[in-house]
């Protein structure tokens, strides 16, 4: 998945794709908070941080309910470390982190509209799923990663939660820990107990549902399921400029609003849910003026959600 393009109402076709991964391994469900703060939660409310600022503590926000694991400080190696490297990858390098916070978690149905019922954030641009006539705002899927949002959108909800879209270099660091590994759980080839890819259900799943495929600091669905929006705008040559303390990205460049996919999705192969795996996908352009223009809003996809981080 090197380049994500918008997936219009023919997404249906692909509804015959989603056959059963044959004997596949099967995944064990996690338990996911049951209730969601009723008031009206404010920007940058405080977060119940009972875990500690140890390795995988967590703690939980009381805007939304997203569990957070810390990440602490370290240098890790930042790029594709496996036979399968692709150009944008490389060339690897070490990179040094302050720690910070990442959501446990893919943003949510249910998550999200907290935000729209505050008037917010906008709903998402198509209230449908790949094969699903109806996805969001419907209880079913609550608990399934929130989709068909702009980047605009995924950083107007991270901010009204207090918090931020990562950093592709925090991505990464989250997804592999201080060792060499090509998946979050390891080096083991993917299976369908390890994350949803492959069409292995053909659409998203609830968040959460594959703990055998956590990383090592205990964060959930970084291969598979929904790709996920970063801050970073994209550039295939940003890893050779050597950026070693806390890469922030590239700058923005005229006309140039690509922003860097992380993660893969549910139709994605297993050399597409490597964690070095990066995507590069229009993002928003608040400049344009027409807000409803698709130049304004950039892309969107059933395969592409988010989540947030903090310091």
């Amino acid at each position: 998945m090197k380049k994500l393009f918008p997936i219009l109402l023919a997404m249906a076709l692909f509804a015959s794709a989603c056959q059963a991964g044959g004997a596949q391994a099967q995944p064990t469900a996690l338990s996911l908070p049951t209730a969601f703060p009723t008031n009206t939660p404010s920007v940058n409310a405080p977060v119940d941080a009972s875990g500690g600022n140890e390795a995988g503590s967590e703690r939980v926000s009381s805007v939304d309910g997203m569990p957070q694991v810390y990440v602490p400080d370290g240098t890790f190696r930042m790029g594709a470390l496996d036979p399968d490297p692709q150009g944008d990858e490389q060339p690897d390098h070490s990179v040094t982190m302050k720690g910070f916070w990442m959501d446990k978690l893919e943003v949510t149905n249910a998550m999200f509209m907290l935000c729209v019922q505050a008037g917010a954030c906008e709903p998402p641009q198509s209230f449908n799923s790949g094969t699903r006539d109806s996805y969001f705002n419907v209880a079913e899927f609550n608990d399934y990663p929130v989709i068909y949002v702009t980047w605009a959108q995924a950083d107007t909800y991270c901010k009204w939660a207090g918090r931020r879209l990562p950093t592709e270099a925090e991505w990464e660091r989250s997804a592999r820990g201080d060792d060499f590994r090509t998946y979050p759980w390891g080096d083991d080839r993917p299976d369908s107990s390890r994350g949803n890819f492959n069409y292995f259900v053909g659409d998203t799943t609830r968040v959460g549902n594959f703990p055998a495929g956590a990383s090592p600091f205990g964060v959930l669905d970084m291969a598979g399921n929904v790709a996920e929006w970063t801050n970073d705008y994209y550039d295939s040559n940003y890893y050779s400029q050597g950026v070693s303390m806390n890469p922030p990205g590239p700058g923005a460049r005229s006309q140039y609003f690509n922003r860097v996919v992380r993660g893969g999705t549910y139709q994605d192969a297993f050399i597409e849910v490597r964690l070095a795996n990066r995507a590069s996908v229009r993002g928003s352009n608040p400049d344009t003026a027409d807000i409803n223009s698709e130049d304004y809003l950039g892309e969107v996809s059933p395969k592409i959600g988010f989540r947030c981080s903090s310091d």
